[in-house]
């Protein structure tokens, strides 16, 4: 199976609203968010539980713990071969709504100009 392209969601005013949440963790956690990212390139579609799972409306969650913390990086599929993630969280109980809601507006936004709203992966 090839790889899965990731690439990063880039808002119109060019942040990238993925990596300013990675920016602010710990570098363990970084560390550990890299991984999952990298397993997503690998693994693309078949990623599963415990790495990743879906949410709904074509939105899933990478899955990172740290220390008793859930984080979330939430992302989206782009065609086949390609993967869009849109931000990350700090997950409590459950995954908000409203976020979820963010990401699948990022996606309509991705899906009417995908090359307007691409930072290619790091």
């Amino acid at each position: 199976m090839p790889k899965t392209k990731v690439v990063f969601y880039r808002e119109e005013d060019g942040t990238v609203p993925v990596l300013d949440w990675l920016d602010g963790l710990p570098d363990k956690v970084k560390a550990k968010c890299r991984v999952r990212i990298e397993r997503l390139k690998g693994l693309g579609h078949e990623l599963r539980r415990p790495e990743a799972d879906y949410l709904r409306d074509g939105i899933y969650e990478l899955r990172v713990s740290y220390q008793g913390i859930n984080y979330r990086m939430l992302y989206f599929f782009h065609g086949t071969t390609a993967a869009v993630v849109s931000q990350g969280l700090v997950k409590e109980r459950i995954i908000p709504t409203i976020e979820i809601k963010k990401a699948i507006e990022r996606k309509k936004k991705f899906e009417r100009d995908p090359k307007c709203h691409t930072l290619e992966e790091f």
